[in-house]
Order: structure tokens, then C-alpha cells, then sequence
């Protein structure tokens, strides 16, 4: 397969489970070269990730039901329930954070850029997530991207004993394939792109 195949090939997954054939070894491997390889503005390598297995990710999840529970109104919390639960059902779930303190560095060693490093930051993180998604889309796994930050924060932080300058981003539970999603929509290619040629097309 191409790359552009296996960009093709992934998708949000919301139903999952955890039986997979991948080891957790191999799933390690996948975030580790991500992490060393996916650029960063001025090779900042901002990013950072919490790979949770096993009970470690149902308690990730028992802390995002908690605090929703305290804030979402009962007679609307079964949504809630059925949703989050959904990824409990998962294998593990993979924390993106990005460094703040390697921001603010960058920001005062650069003023001139000072108002773009908290932006390039964010599409450091991008890229890391989308190429963590595609690797184990690849593997057979089905992965979701949720963001349940920043009301999560503190006690995510200190379950897992995370730097204070470590900020959040986003939430990444993955597990086996239980069922395909639908087709995807596409907006029309014509209003999303532009093209000028200075020279004929080559035939």
C-alpha cells in the first residue's frame, strides 16, 4: 500500500474492543518512533504522551465519567454513560500533551516569532496524533480522538504524577475493530482547493 492509501485507510472508530492481536510492545514502538521522528518547528519537540493500558486506562475513563457526572445533568447522563463507556471498552488510550515550559523557552529565545510558538506547538501535536491514528489503523486497531481537557486536567496530572507544564491536548482511546463506520462525506474538492499552473501539465 502508499502512503496516501493508508492515509485513506484511517478513520474515527468509536466502537472498539480489547481483544487485539498487537502487544503492547509493538504498540510502544509505534508511539516511540512517532514521537522521535514527526517534526516540530526549530526541531522543538514539544510533545510528550502517556500510553495507558489495562486498568490504568479504565481509570482514565472513570475520571472523565466522575467529572462529568458532577456537571452533566442527570436526566441527560445516559448519553454520557453510553458514550464514555464505549471507550472504556477499548484496549488503552494514549494521552497527548504538549511541554508549555519548551514554549515559553522558544518564545523568549526567538521574540520575533514570540506570538507563533504557542501555535507551531499545536501542529506538532497534530501531526504526532495523526501519525500515531495511521500507524494503528494499520496494525488492525480503531482509535477516536476525544478532548475532554481541560476539566480533567488536574486529576489526570496527578494520577499519573505528570509535570505541571505538561498541557493536555487531547485523549486517544484505541482497541480492536468491533464495527466499521459509515461512509465518509466529503465537502466538493473545488471549494476546498485552488490550482494555477505557470507551466502546461506534463502528459
Amino acid at each position: 500500500m502508499t502512503f496516501l492509501d493508508n492515509v485513506k485507510k484511517r478513520r474515527t472508530i468509536y466502537a472498539i474492543g480489547n481483544e487485539i492481536t498487537v502487544s503492547q510492545d509493538r504498540i510502544l514502538e509505534i508511539v516511540e518512533t512517532a514521537l522521535l521522528h514527526c517534526p516540530s518547528a526549530f526541531n522543538s519537540q514539544t510533545s510528550r504522551v502517556v500510553v495507558l493500558f489495562g486498568a490504568y486506562h479504565t481509570k482514565l475513563w472513570s475520571i472523565v465519567m466522575e467529572t462529568l457526572r458532577r456537571i452533566v445533568p442527570p436526566e441527560a447522563f445516559a448519553a454520557t454513560d453510553e458514550k464514555v463507556n464505549s471507550f472504556v471498552a477499548g484496549y488503552g488510550s494514549i494521552l497527548y500533551f504538549e511541554d508549555d515550559a519548551t514554549v515559553r523557552g522558544l518564545m523568549e529565545t526567538y521574540p520575533t516569532y514570540s506570538d507563533k510558538f504557542p501555535v507551531w506547538s499545536q501542529h506538532a501535536s497534530a501531526i504526532l496524533q495523526f501519525t500515531i491514528w495511521t500507524a494503528l489503523e494499520l496494525e488492525g486497531l480503531g482509535a477516536s480522538l476525544q478532548h475532554y481537557n481541560p476539566i480533567i486536567d488536574a486529576e489526570v496530572k496527578a494520577e499519573w504524577d505528570v509535570p505541571d507544564d505538561w498541557q493536555l491536548i487531547a485523549q486517544m482511546p484505541f482497541g480492536s475493530v468491533v464495527a466499521q463506520p459509515d461512509a465518509k462525506q466529503f465537502a466538493p474538492i473545488e471549494n476546498r482547493m485552488k490550482v494555477f499552473r505557470s507551466i502546461p501539465p506534463c502528459r
